[in-house]
């Protein structure tokens, strides 16, 4: 049966007639067991007359909302449009807060000093890039996971009962700003040490070659977020730098600190760059290589010979797509919106998340850290579209595993990678192909110690059902 408005407003007054009759009950109750003396309800009162009894107390009075005469508890409006009410909900939430936030600003802030029930968490240095520096004999290794720069003589080999080998100076701490370092350039002059950072602190910096432990650098560069690899062409002191998203090469002097801007910029939607990583250069033959990972989307101002405004870093809906990954290749000086001259891609080229590169300039190679396949992909300069490596190290012998890092050391003919997936750094003749073992290694955890690889995770997951963590870096 169903009631009308009317028959809602008797009930009410029903209820509240009844509700009313027995508060007046319960306070003449209350009122004789006090000896007929009126009751302080303050605060003050409350808490001066107030005595421990092991049982509930009365401890405040508090008077209903008026009702006009005939109306109801809850007035009868009919229902307004969702947008109205979610309006209304939201007006609502934002004048009123919630019971809980009184509480908890009566309360104040309460420091917790709780330690985790568990940490996963890779004690050890990964390494994620690496240079040589053939003037000085020694190898410098960027570590992505305690944040530090490891220098080693070149020669070190661990050796196989040992844990690790020790550096011959690292550095690293608050005051370096080495936060998720990612790249490294050795100046073959002065031996000054470049080190990129990825995520974070949106910023390169600059030691010189005797500076070790907590330093502040020597130079500091502000570059745009998402920065990830370096080049350098010295003859013309120009600095090449790649940033994942927005798309684009940013190309700096060489001596740039501070806010400098750069001196050019090749961004657009037409110039192939898909979440560029690695970067090398051919200056003999006036040539830029870049690394993609092949994803990719367009942005609103379609590209320009500039760093993009606040808005191009939004990108239009609906553009975002997967490509294969390529390797791109341009004009030294290319700048703009300027499509690649020359395209290395296809299931052929084996690229899978093609990480940093290097190119021999003596011998007209390119050699990929290809990341994906656990293996270091040799092409031609000259090459184009779907070809095949001409060389392809890769193995169990060799001990490569995720390498992101790889560099040619034309000075003495030798190839090094950095592996992210293993805690070492792996060195071969400069030809070495196939399933090569390397001729040293250097290690920073004992043999068979898991990389977790856990580089600045953004979230975390739970699969109930297969009982598995699942955390994106």
């Amino acid at each position: 049966m169903r009631m009308t408005q009317t028959d809602r407003r008797r009930s009410n007054r029903s209820r509240w007639s009844m509700m009313g009759l027995a508060g007046v009950v319960i306070l003449s109750s209350v009122l004789l067991a006090n000896g007929g003396l009126p009751f302080n309800l303050s605060s003050e009162g409350i808490n001066a007359g107030r005595k421990p009894t092991g049982h509930p107390q009365l401890v405040s009075v508090e008077p209903l909302p008026e009702v006009a005469m005939g109306g109801e508890m809850c007035a009868w409006v009919p229902a307004p449009s969702p947008v109205l009410l979610a309006a209304a909900l939201r007006q609502e939430r934002s004048a009123s807060p919630s019971p809980s936030v009184a509480v908890a600003d009566r309360r104040g802030p309460v420091a917790l000093n709780r330690p985790p029930v568990r940490v996963i968490r890779d004690p050890y240095p990964t390494y994620s890039a690496v240079a040589v520096d053939p003037k000085n004999n020694e190898i410098v290794l960027q570590d992505e996971n305690l944040f530090q720069l490891m220098v080693y003589d070149r020669l070190t080999n661990t050796p196989a009962t040992a844990r690790l080998s020790e550096p011959k100076r690292i550095i690293g701490g608050h005051d370096t700003k080495v936060e998720f370092n990612c790249a490294i350039y050795i100046d073959p002059k002065s031996g000054d040490l470049y080190s990129v950072n990825n995520d974070t602190l949106d910023t390169m910096t600059v030691f010189s070659r005797n500076q070790s432990g907590n330093a502040h650098p020597a130079r500091e560069l502000s570059t745009p977020h998402r920065t990830y690899a370096i080049a350098v062409d010295e003859a013309r002191e120009e600095m090449f730098l790649t940033v994942q998203d927005p798309p684009m090469v940013v190309v700096y002097n060489k001596y740039a600190k501070g806010q400098d801007k750069p001196l050019r910029v090749l961004r657009g939607n037409r110039t192939g760059l898909e979440d560029p990583h690695g970067i090398g250069l051919d200056t003999k033959s006036g040539l830029m290589f870049v690394a993609n990972y092949g994803n990719v989307a367009a942005h609103p101002d379609g590209g320009g010979n500039s760093l993009p405004g606040r808005g191009y870093g939004e990108m239009l809906a609906g553009s975002g797509r997967y490509e294969p990954p390529s390797i791109t290749v341009y004009p030294i000086r290319a700048s703009g919106d300027t499509m690649p001259l020359r395209i290395i891609e296809g299931a052929d080229t084996q690229l899978n998340w093609p990480a940093h590169i290097s190119v021999d300039e003596e011998h007209g190679e390119v050699y990929v850290a290809n990341d994906g396949t656990d293996a270091i992909l040799v092409f031609g300069v000259t090459d184009s579209g779907n070809v095949a490596p001409a060389r392809v190290l890769k193995g169990p012998k060799t001990q490569i595993k995720n390498p992101t890092g790889v560099y040619v050391d034309t000075v003495n003919n030798e190839l090094v990678v950095a592996n992210m997936g293993n805690h070492r750094a792996t060195v071969y003749p400069r030809t070495a192909q196939g399933d090569t073992p390397p001729i040293r290694t250097i290690r920073t955890a004992a043999d068979g110690t898991p990389a977790l690889q856990i580089g600045n995770p953004g979230a975390v997951a739970y699969d109930s059902k297969r009982d598995e963590l699942l955390v994106p870096n």
